[in-house]
C-alpha cells in the first residue's frame, strides 16, 4: 500500500468512527425504548421473563434485573436454610423461632423502632441454593501469601502537614452571556465573539493586561455552543477546549501544582492553557463545580467568593480557595493534620492492590429509579426529600491503621460480640446476600448490575448474590425494622477506629453554620444571595473532598494534529477531533498520592447509603428513611435525596443529616420512567413547593 492509499484508508477509517459515535447515540434511544417497553409488558398478568427474553433479544437474567418481579420460579427460589440466629437478651425461644407474619412486618415497618440485631452471618462452607449459584464478577482478595502482601502500606507515601502557604490566584468571574467581566471591585463588558477559548482570553487579557490567573465562567456555558454538530456533549466540550489559541498551548504544570491538560467534563470542564515562551499560567473553570446558580450575576457570585474565603479564615489562618471544591478541601484537610501526637507523622497510604480493589468495589452515593410496576403508573403525589449536608454527619469515624483480613471462618468463628464489634467499626466486606421470602420493599445492599460498571439493588426475594459493602449497610440489612436479611461473610478488611476528618469537618461544619445564619438573617438581598451561595460551596468542599480520598485512575487529556495521527498514544482513547487536532485520553493508573485514602471515602459513602435507608433521631425518639415508609411508595434514590409518594413529619433541625422537605407535586403524576424524566419533576416539585411556602 503506498502513502496516497494509506491517508485514503485513514480518512475512510475516520468516517466510520464518526458513524460508530453517531450509532452508538441511536442505539442508546433504543436501548432506552426496549426497557420502557419491557416495563410495560411487565404489567400483564401474562408477562414471563422466559417469553420476553428473546422478544428482547437479552438474557433472562438480564430482564430479571430491569424488572426483579419476573424472577422464574426457579431463580427466585430462596435457601430453604434460615440464617444463623443469636438470641438477643430480650428475646424469647418463641420470637426467635417463628418468623414474623405478614401483617406483623408491616408494622413493624411504620414502627419507629427498628429491632435488635437478630440474624448475623453463616459461615462460608455453607452452600447457596444451586438454582443461585452465581460467578462473583467483582475482585476479591487472593487467598495465602499473595493477599497477606496486600496487608500493608505503601513505602515512603503518607499524607502530612505541609510546611509551606498556597499561594493566592488572581481570579475574574465572566458572564459570556452579556459579557460583564468583574475584577476585584471593578467592572468590565467585554465583546467576546462567539466566546470561543481564543476569543475569551484576548478580551480578558487585552482589558487586564496585568495577569490573571482564574476565569470562572457564571453563566454562558460557551463549551457547549456547537454542542449540536457532536453526537455526545462530552465531543462537543473536548472540541472546544482543543481548539487552536494563537500564542498560546495547553498547560503542562507548574512549581507544586501538579495539574495539567484539559479535563474534560460534560458539565463543568476545566481548559488549562499557558503562553508561548513565557511562564503565564491560565485556567479557565465554571462555576458549576461550586454551586447552582439562578441567573445570578458575576458581582453576587464573587461576593459569594469572598464571603467564604473570610469564613474559612476564622478557621484557617492561611486558607486559599484553590480551583476546585476537591483541590479546597484537601488542602485544607491537610492544614489539619496534627503536629504533635498519635498521628503527627502522617496518615500512611494504603497498598496499591487494596487501593484498587476499594475503587472496584466501593460505590459512591445510591442512584436508583424504581418504575412501574414497582410503583404506580400514576402516582398520587411526588414528594422530595433532601438530607442536608449529609456527607457531614458520617465524618466523626474513619479507618485508620495498618488493616487485617477477616475471613470468612474467622469471622464465623467469633462470638456475636465479637462480630457486631466488627460490623460496627470500620471495615469492608465480602459477602454472599439473600433476599428473604416475602420481602417487599426496596433493596438494601448494593451489588454490580449486569453488564457495566453501576450498581442495582436487589429486592425480589429469594435473590442471592455477592458483594462488597461496608459495615453500616451490612448491620442495616441485619437489623432492619422490617425483616433480617440473610449475610454471609466470604471475606473482609477491618481497620482500627479513628478520627481523620474530625476536626476538618467540624470547622467546615460551623463555617456552613455561620454562612446558612448570614444568608437567613442578610437584610441585603444580594449578600443574603451571596452568603448562600458560599454555604452552598462549604457543602462542595466537604462532598468534593471526600470524594477526592478515593483517589480513582488518573485519565491524562492530550491533543495530537491529524497530520500525526500515528502519534497517538496506542493506549489513548479518541474523545474528539476536528479538521486540525485530535484529542484523547489516556489511563494512568494510580499516581503516587499522599492524601490517597479511598478507605475513608468507602466508609463515609457507605454510612449514608445506610442513612437514606434508616436513621436514628435520638433526641426526637424517632427514625426516618425509606424504610420507615410503606412498600411501593418510593420512587427514587438521588445520593443525599428520596423521592416518596406521600409527605412524612420526619424531624427537621437544620442538623447535618436531617431531611429536608425540598419539593412537592400533587397528583397524578406519570411515574418517571428515565432520569431526564425525574428530573423535570425534581425541578417541577421544587418549584410548586416555593411557590406555596410564599403564598
Amino acid at each position: 500500500m503506498d502513502a496516497q492509499s494509506y491517508n485514503a484508508a485513514l480518512a475512510d477509517l475516520r468516517g466510520v468512527r464518526d458513524e460508530i459515535k453517531k450509532a452508538r447515540a441511536a442505539l442508546a434511544k433504543l436501548e432506552a425504548d426496549r426497557n420502557k417497553r419491557i416495563t410495560q409488558l411487565a404489567l400483564s398478568d401474562k408477562a414471563k421473563a422466559e417469553r420476553i427474553a428473546p422478544a428482547a433479544g437479552m438474557s433472562v437474567a438480564d430482564v430479571v434485573a430491569l424488572v426483579p418481579a419476573l424472577a422464574p420460579a426457579g431463580l427466585a427460589a430462596a435457601d430453604s436454610t434460615p440464617p444463623q440466629t443469636l438470641p438477643h437478651p430480650s428475646s424469647t425461644p418463641q420470637a426467635l423461632n417463628n418468623p414474623d407474619p405478614q401483617p406483623s412486618r408491616a408494622a413493624a415497618a411504620a414502627s419507629t423502632k427498628p429491632p435488635a440485631p437478630v440474624a448475623v452471618p453463616t459461615p462460608p462452607d455453607t452452600a447457596a441454593p444451586a438454582a443461585v449459584q452465581e460467578r462473583p464478577s467483582l475482585p476479591g482478595i487472593p487467598e495465602g501469601p499473595a493477599g497477606s502482601d496486600w496487608f500493608t502500606h505503601t513505602p515512603g507515601l503518607a499524607s502530612t502537614r505541609p510546611n509551606f502557604t498556597q499561594q493566592a490566584r488572581s481570579t475574574v468571574f465572566l458572564d459570556t452571556t452579556t459579557g460583564v467581566l468583574v475584577h476585584r471591585d471593578q467592572t468590565h463588558h467585554l465583546d467576546l465573539g462567539a466566546a470561543s477559548a481564543a476569543e475569551i482570553l484576548t478580551a480578558v487579557f487585552d482589558t487586564l493586561p496585568q495577569g490573571v490567573e482564574r476565569i470562572y465562567i457564571t453563566a454562558g456555558d460557551p463549551w457547549h455552543r456547537d454542542a449540536d454538530r457532536y453526537p455526545y456533549l462530552r465531543d462537543a466540550v473536548a472540541a472546544w477546549l482543543s481548539a487552536p489559541i494563537p500564542g498560546w498551548r495547553t498547560d503542562t504544570g507548574r512549581g507544586r501544582d501538579r495539574m495539567a491538560g484539559h479535563f474534560v467534563h460534560a458539565r463543568n470542564p476545566v481548559g488549562r492553557y499557558q503562553r508561548d515562551n513565557s511562564e503565564q499560567h491560565v485556567e479557565i473553570r465554571s462555576v458549576g463545580e461550586w454551586f447552582d446558580l439562578d441567573g445570578d450575576s458575576p458581582h453576587t457570585v464573587r461576593d459569594a467568593f469572598v464571603l467564604l474565603w473570610q469564613a474559612l479564615r476564622r478557621h484557617w489562618d492561611d486558607a486559599v480557595i484553590m480551583g476546585s471544591p476537591s483541590q479546597t478541601g484537601r488542602d485544607l484537610w491537610t492544614r489539619t493534620i496534627p503536629h504533635r501526637g498519635q498521628h503527627a507523622e502522617g496518615f500512611p497510604v494504603l497498598s496499591p492492590e487494596l487501593r484498587g480493589l476499594l475503587h472496584a468495589t466501593a460505590g459512591q452515593g445510591r442512584n436508583e429509579l424504581l418504575t412501574p410496576p414497582r410503583v404506580p403508573e400514576q402516582l398520587p403525589q411526588l414528594v422530595e426529600y433532601d438530607r442536608t449536608f449529609a456527607y457531614a454527619k458520617h465524618t466523626w469515624k474513619s479507618p485508620v491503621g495498618t488493616p487485617r483480613r477477616i475471613t470468612g471462618h474467622t469471622f464465623a468463628a467469633w462470638s456475636q460480640k465479637e462480630q457486631m464489634r466488627a460490623l460496627y467499626g470500620c471495615g469492608h466486606w465480602q459477602v454472599r446476600v439473600t433476599v428473604p421470602d416475602g420481602w417487599d420493599h426496596v433493596g438494601l445492599l448494593p451489588a454490580p448490575a449486569p453488564g457495566d460498571r453501576a450498581w442495582h439493588y436487589p429486592a425480589a426475594p429469594g435473590t442471592t448474590f455477592t458483594t462488597w459493602a461496608g459495615g453500616p449497610e451490612i448491620h442495616t440489612a441485619l437489623t432492619n425494622p422490617i425483616q433480617p436479611w440473610k449475610i454471609e461473610i466470604l471475606d473482609g478488611i477491618l481497620w482500627e477506629d479513628g478520627r481523620p476528618l474530625d476536626d476538618w469537618a467540624k470547622k467546615l461544619k460551623e463555617t456552613w453554620t455561620n454562612l446558612s445564619a448570614q444568608a437567613h438573617f442578610q437584610g441585603d438581598a444580594q449578600q443574603a444571595r451571596a452568603a448562600h451561595l458560599a454555604s452552598r460551596a462549604v457543602r462542595s468542599i466537604l462532598l468534593y473532598g471526600i470524594g477526592s480520598f478515593a483517589q480513582r485512575p488518573r485519565m491524562v487529556t492530550g491533543t495530537t494534529p491529524r497530520t500525526l495521527e500515528r502519534d497517538v498514544p496506542p493506549d489513548g482513547e479518541i474523545i474528539g477531533f476536528d479538521d486540525e487536532l485530535i484529542t484523547w485520553q489516556k489511563p494512568t493508573g494510580f499516581a503516587r498520592d499522599p492524601n490517597a485514602h479511598p478507605e475513608w471515602a468507602a466508609a463515609i459513602w457507605s454510612a449514608a447509603r445506610a442513612a437514606l435507608l434508616t436513621q436514628r433521631h435520638r433526641d426526637d425518639d424517632t427514625y426516618a428513611g425509606a424504610l420507615h415508609t410503606p412498600p411501593g411508595t418510593v420512587v427514587a434514590f438521588r445520593t443525599d435525596a428520596l423521592y416518596l409518594t406521600q409527605p412524612h413529619t420526619w424531624p427537621y433541625h437544620h442538623q447535618p443529616g436531617d431531611y429536608l422537605l425540598r419539593g412537592r407535586l400533587t397528583g397524578p403524576v406519570p411515574a418517571p420512567t428515565s432520569e431526564e424524566e425525574l428530573l423535570a419533576l425534581r425541578d417541577a416539585g421544587r418549584a410548586h413547593l416555593t411557590a406555596e411556602q410564599e403564598a
